[in-house]
């Protein structure tokens, strides 16, 4: 793994441990955690197949 990797990987991971705890407090019934969930997992995706059609 090359140095910038690891970097996002920790910032994400950081990012992550933030957001989480007020995520879970906001979604508190499961229809709505799985809206938000959901609609975060297709940005998420759409991100990545961005980066790589980028970099292609």
């Amino acid at each position: 793994m090359e140095t910038d990797q690891i970097m996002s990987a920790i910032f994400l991971i950081a990012v992550l441990a933030l957001i989480l705890p007020g995520f879970l407090s906001t979604n508190n019934k499961l229809k709505q955690f799985l809206n938000n969930l959901s609609i975060w997992t297709i940005i998420v995706l759409v991100i990545i197949v961005v980066i790589y059609l980028i970099r292609q």
